[in-house]
């Protein structure tokens, strides 16, 4: 059965990070995707874009030259079917190229245009340069991450480019295709990776309203400071992750640890130093998997630290299917699941233009226009 985006058309400019991860997610859900490359990717010169393979699938790829008229005005075509438009340039890039929402919108006002920048459309930033470890700095959720010692370490790029960025690129179009319904209207989606990362931080905004969050790294709750939360190395050089936050998941922790409850009080931060101290020399006596054999009966929420290869393995993950192989290559099965119209991955990641000929006679061009177009360097491509 389709997936429930069936029938979606979106526009996808080539871009990195946020862009490519968050119309993945839609088109998982079944949207039709064809993805605009530039020209000079098919000639060698794929630059930064080609390490987007790993959230590339599912669309289609048309190479264009978006400096040359011919170009822009393939792109405009694309767009005038499409229902949705998601740009990443900083702004004033896409209006500068003939592209912007203005631009595109007055004559497909149901067209929804969704534009993806790190700081934001406006404000004192809008037109600096940025990455992923900038954002979540700015937003206040970098702060709170990493020992109390030492400066907070770089969360790879999930936290602003994926998390801020590429989840609330889809959950704006989401909602605008929802209202659309009703207004008939489109409207411009200023998804900003600061603001979505910011969003995320609220959880920590209501506890430091109430005065249960320190400023101070790594001397709360859930930022390492309980012994009864943190991570863990064993024998093998592997780790765990304990979790153990409730009192009935803390009394099984010890029962698992051969600890006597009553000499481990729980919430007792005087005393969390010390018992971090000891619970890492007790897990440091045996394996991870030695570890994961005493717990694996017990609600105690620990868990195995895993890595990229060793987390499709894990039995749990293959019973749900949570990694799958497609296309020679394992990778993350689509998310959330539905349970009438589930996402599926249909498509690998395209070459750069690979089906710039099918587009463009979908669009109309005949065999002598291609032609053309690829002689004046306009497009490039199968």
């Amino acid at each position: 059965m389709p997936g429930p985006l069936h029938g979606v058309r979106i526009v996808e400019l080539a871009a990195i990070g946020p862009v490519p991860y968050g119309v993945m997610l839609l088109a998982d859900l079944g949207a039709e995707v064809i993805r605009v490359d530039r020209a000079s990717a098919v000639t060698g010169h794929a630059g930064a874009e080609a390490s987007m393979v790993g959230v590339s699938r599912n669309r289609r790829s048309v190479a264009v030259d978006l400096k040359h008229p011919e170009g822009v005005e393939v792109v405009r075509r694309l767009t005038a079917a499409a229902d949705v438009f998601v740009e990443g340039f900083r702004p004033g890039v896409a209006e500068r190229l003939g592209l912007g929402p203005q631009q595109l919108r007055a004559a497909h006002p149901g067209l929804i245009y969704a534009r993806v920048t790190g700081w934001g459309q406006e404000g004192p930033l809008a037109a600096r340069a940025g990455h992923d470890l900038d954002y979540a700095a700015l937003a206040g959720a970098l702060h709170g991450i990493g020992g109390a010692q030492e400066p907070p370490p770089p969360p790879i790029n999930y936290l602003a480019d994926f998390a801020g960025g590429g989840a609330f690129l889809a959950i704006g179009v989401l909602a605008a295709l929802v209202e659309r319904e009703r207004s008939g209207e489109g409207q411009v989606i200023d998804t900003a990776m600061l603001d979505g990362t910011a969003s995320l931080t609220a959880f920590l905004h209501g506890l430091r309203g109430l005065g249960a969050w320190s400023l101070e790294r790594g001397s709360n709750l859930l930022d390492g400071a309980a012994p009864f939360y943190a991570t863990y190395a064993c024998a093998d050089g592997r780790y765990l992750a304990v979790a153990a936050l409730e009192p009935q998941f803390h009394a099984e922790l010890c029962a698992g640890l051969g600890l006597d409850p009553a000499e481990w009080p729980q919430h007792d931060p005087a005393l969390w130093p010390e018992q971090k101290v000891r619970l890492a020399d007790l897990l440091a006596t045996r394996s991870r998997e030695e570890w994961m054999e005493v717990f694996a009966d017990r609600d105690a929420c620990v868990a195995p630290v895993l890595d990229l290869d060793e987390a499709p393995a894990h039995p749990h993950n293959r019973a749900r299917g949570t990694f799958v192989e497609a296309f020679e290559r394992v990778q993350p099965a689509p998310a959330p699941r539905l349970s009438r119209t589930p996402g599926s991955i249909e498509r690998p990641p395209p070459e750069p233009g690979e089906h710039t000929g099918e587009v463009l006679a979908a669009l109309g061009y005949d065999a002598a226009a291609r032609a053309e177009l690829r002689s004046a360097g306009a497009v490039a491509g199968g």
